[in-house]
């Protein structure tokens, strides 16, 4: 392991205290996945399909688990990101890797952002009477300044708290609503998910759960920034990956409960654009707690929204500067460059929100369904830099054997189904 990122081990003093003070870039992580795939995409999964998909939701995270977690393990072990383990693997895959986080960094800010700004415009009395596009501006120059004045530090701090606030509200929501008994009629039964005509729902619900793999290599380099700041030992980078990891598995199937319970079977028309489905989700916790509720949880589903924003601006710079520094074998990355990539990204999020927000459905649509199919390909070379360099437990492998499958066999699924040779 290299001395430059790892610590000794937490066996000496304050072992409790160690471990806490580690926590950091897998909750950064969580906050970056709990966004339009937990907050939209596992509600409507239960609002349209009742439970039938839990499975899917629990296979979808169990089976990503492996290539999420060589991220820490790679990092800690050989002190290098992933990015940098894509780089010594070949050019061509830095570059496939490069392409994808420019394409998803602009498409996936906008996206959030844009549901950020639609929730804002619920929390706010009378959205203070500003439209959708000026709360973007707001949100999204928000997002940049806490980025380019805390850096590192108040990213890791802001979205600790936004992420225990949103996990407390889904949590005693869910719990609530679970108590009064579900809405649909006894004996409902609701359509069938297990159709070719669902597929297109179920890759893109798969595709952002729990997050797009290229987001390991994202948690690999915030790795890299906590452990300039606060060094820790390898065990404990895996008990933060660990906890966010969870923790975000866990609320997507709250999400999917909370749908399950309030809004499955009673007749009403599932919106399927996101910015349509907030008032959906919104009633569903006032019917759950109460109308008192929901002023309060647009708040705090807001502040996810935000914690989305700032993590997936933050990660997708990172990555990106990374990327274009080891392209032109620059010995490291300067604060000027991030600072400029962050700029760039949140500049053409918001120009694609104010501009191109009736085609934002769209392009959301088309970035869940790239993240899944690209992923195959980046959860074999995670894999394989993790096998080749420092091997895998008998666990892991197989383990990871049978995400590949999983990855390679819905892939090819949704791509005969596209082009037209099945169905």
């Amino acid at each position: 392991m290299s001395q430059s990122t790892a610590a000794p081990t937490s066996r000496g003093e304050r072992p409790w205290r160690d471990r806490l003070a580690a926590l950091g870039p897998g909750i950064l992580l969580a906050s970056a996945a709990i966004g339009g795939s937990h907050l939209v995409s596992s509600t409507q999964a239960g609002a349209q399909f009742g439970w039938q998909l839990v499975v899917v939701l629990v296979l979808a995270n169990l089976l990503k688990y492996p290539f999420f977690r060589f991220g820490p393990q790679y990092t800690m072990e050989s002190g290098r990101s992933l990015v940098e383990g894509y780089a010594r693997r070949g050019r061509g895959y830095l570059w496939v890797f490069f392409v994808l986080c420019l394409v998803a960094s602009v498409v996936s800010t906008a996206g959030v952002g844009l549901l950020g700004a639609v929730i804002l415009s619920f929390a706010l009395p009378d959205g203070w009477g500003l439209g959708v596009p000026i709360l973007a501006v707001l949100l999204m120059v928000a997002s940049w300044a806490l980025l380019v004045a805390g850096r590192y530090r108040m990213l890791d701090r802001v979205t600790k708290v936004i992420v225990v606030a949103l996990a407390v509200g889904t949590v005693v929501a869910t719990l609530m609503a679970a108590a009064r008994g579900p809405a649909a009629p006894s004996g409902f039964a609701g359509p069938s998910p297990w159709t070719l005509v669902t597929l297109p729902f179920l890759v893109a619900l798969m595709g952002w759960m729990p997050a797009p793999i290229e987001l390991s290599a994202l948690n690999s380099l915030w790795i890299r920034a906590k452990q300039r700041i606060t060094p820790s030992a390898a065990k404990d980078v895996l008990l933060d990956f660990n906890v966010g990891y969870v923790t975000s598995a866990v609320l997507a199937v709250f999400f999917l409960a909370l749908g399950a319970l309030v809004q499955f079977g009673t007749g009403v028309e599932v919106a399927q654009q996101g910015g349509a489905y907030i008032p959906q989700l919104l009633q569903m916790y006032g019917s759950a707690i109460g109308g008192w509720a929901v002023p309060i949880v647009a708040v705090v589903a807001f502040a996810c929204m935000f914690g989305t924003t700032i993590t997936v601006v933050d990660g997708y710079a990172r990555a990106c500067a990374e990327s274009v520094r080891l392209l032109r074998h620059q010995e490291r990355l300067g604060q000027r460059a991030l600072t400029g990539w962050i700029t760039g990204i949140a500049a053409v999020g918001l120009v694609i929100i104010v501009g191109m927000a009736d085609e934002l459905a769209d392009m959301l649509w088309f970035a869940m369904v790239s993240a899944f199919v690209t992923a195959p390909v980046f959860a074999w070379l995670n894999y394989t830099l993790v096998r080749s360099e420092h091997g895998l437990s008998p666990t892991m492998r197989w383990l990871s054997w049978a995400g590949l499958a999983y990855l390679v066999g819905f892939t090819l699924l949704f791509l005969l189904v596209t082009v037209g040779v099945l169905g």
